[in-house]
């Protein structure tokens, strides 16, 4: 957020370890020796759980993610300590620091997680060995990484914003904070916008929430489909909380200002949670390919590990992807006008206001953000072709219709997400307008979120069996 004009730290310098030139060998080979060692251990444990059926427990479970988390703790600082001990300059970069920083305190704070949940672990299996398998199964154990994962990430994120903020020197003039122009300036719509808004939002929390208390509550959807449906519901919460809540405050107060640290909050975990809803849908597309091209199959292949890596693998990109976008968002300078067309920070609108170079960060939107887009996309139309050969080689009537029937509902949340998603990203600058984007921005970010418990428990007669029981025993 600086002036190009100003004078700023651009990178900083390494002392590294106090060591003398001539001892500069002996602890480069100690701290390799140290790191392949570390690398290649953990490496082959995570190995070892992976092949051996025997090891696939919660104990082996929580230590294969304990031994993935050791490689990139260890990965994220000795490397570069490596180089430097061989390099002229020692210095590190601005946005190598904060990224370094961000995955120092990330790992730190994972590791801590995972072994608060292997004490756990162990706690059950000792105190309370006859139910154990009852309490630690595999649903609660995905649970406890997933949420160490976010923890984690909040916990990184909300220092490194920080930091940024306290490095900008007080002396200098920039912006510290946007504008939202949300959707009209007229004060008799403000009441209909914020109960509009209001009421999908609650709609939304409690429809997805109802979603995954059915599916944990009732045995018979402890399947892989609905272990996705289930983060699928997680993440809509995440995505329109992240952008509801604020938008509500804004109505509701009458000013439309978000601070440089809550936009870029914003950005974040709007790229994370959008992000995730892309990846998830592209995983269940692959799940109900599996199931009706492959039915003989399906239960080996889609077996609880390789949902629950999926998912995982799922998470861990997105993060990172967000991560990127937010750090190389942190490098422009904002020097006016501060208004945003939106009604949340999103990075385009947000990368027209920049009055530095926006190069590098169109290009990372190009290539990365246009792969991560585009490559879950093709996957999902793929599946579906693959699926709709195979239903064509059904021979009754029924089968066709139930194999269809299952398809259906997720076809419903892929159109809508895909199609309003691409009208905001892909249309041509000349053919779209600030207005057309907000009401396609609305349609994948608050009204997809709302629709989906609907759609997959209206067109599914599970969803609606466990929905039935909950509601049933909430109400005795």
């Amino acid at each position: 957020m600086r002036r190009e004009n100003q004078s700023s730290v651009s990178e900083f310098l390494l002392l590294g370890l106090p060591i003398q030139p001539e001892q500069q060998g002996m602890f480069f080979a100690l701290f390799l020796g140290m790191y392949l060692t570390t690398v290649l251990g953990n490496l082959l444990i995570i190995l070892l759980i992976r092949l051996d059926s025997r090891l696939h427990t919660p104990m082996y479970f929580f230590l294969s993610h304990l031994a993935f988390t050791d490689v990139s703790f260890s990965s994220v600082t000795v490397p570069k300590m490596l180089m430097d001990m061989h390099a002229k300059y020692k210095s590190i970069p601005y946005a190598g620091c904060i990224s370094q920083m961000y995955l120092f305190i990330f790992f730190t704070d994972l590791d801590s997680f995972l072994i608060t949940s292997m004490a756990y672990d162990r706690y059950v299996a000792i105190c309370h060995p006859l139910h154990y398998t009852t309490i630690m199964r595999e649903e609660l154990c995905a649970l406890l990484v997933a949420i160490s994962w976010i923890l984690s990430c909040a916990s990184s994120l909300s220092h490194t914003l920080l930091l940024t903020q306290v490095m900008i020197p007080e002396n200098q003039t920039s912006i510290y904070e946007f504008l939202l122009t949300g959707f009209s300036e007229q004060p008799e719509k403000q009441p209909l916008l914020f109960g509009l808004f209001l009421g999908m939002y609650l709609v939304t929390i409690v429809g997805n929430l109802l979603i995954i208390l059915a599916i944990a509550s009732d045995l018979h959807l402890h399947t892989p489909m609905y272990l996705f449906l289930a983060n699928l519901s997680f993440s809509d919460i995440g995505f329109i909380s992240t952008i509801i809540p604020k938008l509500l405050d804004n109505i509701g107060s009458g000013s439309k200002l978000i601070s440089y640290g809550g936009c870029l909050t914003q950005l974040y975990f709007f790229g994370l949670f959008a992000d995730l809803d892309n990846f998830l849908l592209a995983v269940m597309a692959l799940d109900r390919y599996v199931a009706i091209s492959h039915p003989l199959h399906y239960a080996m292949t889609m077996n609880s590990q390789r949902c629950i890596l999926l998912v995982t693998g799922s998470w861990v990109v997105t993060t990172f992807h967000a991560l990127v976008h937010t750090l190389l968002v942190m490098r422009l300078s904002f020097c006016g006008p501060n208004i945003i067309p939106h009604f949340f920070c999103d990075l385009v609108p947000l990368l027209n206001l920049a009055c530095s170079s926006t190069y590098v960060n169109e290009l990372v939107l190009i290539l990365v953000a246009g792969t991560l887009l585009i490559g879950p996309f093709t996957c999902i139309l793929t599946s579906y072709f693959y699926i709709a050969l195979a239903i064509l080689r059904i021979s009754s009537t029924k089968g066709k219709q139930r194999a269809f029937s299952n398809c259906t509902s997720h076809l419903s949340v892929v159109s809508l997400f895909y199609s309003t998603a691409i009208g905001v990203y892909l249309c041509p600058p000349s053919t779209s307008s600030g207005g057309k984007d907000r009401v396609f921005s609305v349609m994948y970010t608050v009204v997809t979120p709302m629709l989906n418990p609907f759609i997959y428990s209206l067109r599914n007669r599970d969803m609606k069996g466990a929905l039935g029981k909950l509601l049933r025993r909430k109400t005795l």
